[in-house]
């Protein structure tokens, strides 16, 4: 089945000069120009190509990979607002179009936004949306604690922040075990910390339990190191300040500074870390 904003594999049925003529099934024959073809084809051959409506609102075929596909959350910066909504660039000719009743509040041009692109089956164009909430998948969370997850930063709020996961459902990461910089947009890697009984999802960028084994700690001997071997910063200093040094948590911080006095490759001396 050929399926309208992503990607699809088809077969090679004429070379001509103009390029190669494609058997896109109900579609017809689709002719990929020469100008983006790389390599020899022959017909037989099959060929990996994004299916979408151009300018002209007709259906083509090209080797040029939009920034999302149908069914995918993206974040797109506005190109455009016209009287009937609003245009996004998504790497292709023809911008993507947001009806003004698909906008949560009205986009400024200029800002990006996280969207979700679909097909508008009634109109028959490929279109995004910036209500999220409609598209997220309530239903079918088979996830565990600390199963790997790729995220997408959707929203901050006073509770920290909002991400897709898989591109299909919504989490929660709070705010105060969120120790590197994220911004809307940001795609991550992280972690499932708990399936609530609220049907909602407490998410994490690390695994529960798990600590890099030497990373923090290299980290803050190299710090030690570019201050004359010492440190201040020591087990008992301030979260806060611990977070903005080194971008961890403090019970993090305090097992790190443990192995490297375990491992003696540091001592701890009036109040302060030094080199051993």
């Amino acid at each position: 089945m050929i399926e309208i904003g992503k990607i699809n594999k088809l077969e090679v049925k004429d070379v001509v000069d103009l390029g190669l003529y494609l058997d896109a099934k109900e579609f017809g024959m689709m002719l990929l120009p020469a100008e983006e073809v790389q390599g020899n084809y022959k017909k037989g051959d099959w060929i990996e190509v994004f299916l979408y409506s151009d300018n002209n609102d007709q259906m083509t075929v090209t080797l040029r990979w939009p920034m999302g596909y149908v069914g995918e959350f993206a974040y797109l910066k506005v190109v455009d607002v016209a009287s009937v909504g609003t245009f996004l660039d998504w790497g292709m000719p023809k911008d993507l179009f947001v009806p003004f009743s698909e906008q949560i509040e009205k986009m400024v041009l200029g800002e990006s936004y996280v969207v979700k692109i679909f097909y508008d089956e009634e109109r028959e164009r490929i279109a995004a949306s910036s209500d999220l909430e409609k598209f997220i998948d309530t239903e079918n969370m088979a996830y565990s604690e600390n199963d790997p997850v790729d995220l997408l930063i959707c929203e901050q709020t006073a509770l920290g922040y909002n991400a897709i996961i898989n591109n299909q459902h919504m989490g929660l990461l709070y705010a105060g075990e969120v120790f590197q910089e994220l911004s809307v947009g940001q795609k991550v890697k992280g972690y499932i910390k708990k399936m609530r009984e609220d049907q909602k999802i407490d998410l994490c960028l690390d695994k529960q339990g798990y600590q890099k084994p030497d990373d923090l700690s290299e980290k803050i001997l190299a710090y030690m190191k570019a201050n004359g071997g010492v440190s201040k910063i020591t087990d008992k200093s301030d979260s806060d300040l611990i977070a903005d040094t080194f971008g961890v948590s403090k019970k993090k911080y305090k097992m790190a500074v443990g192995l490297l006095y375990k491992e003696r490759k540091i001592t701890i001396d009036q109040g302060q870390l030094r080199v051993a």
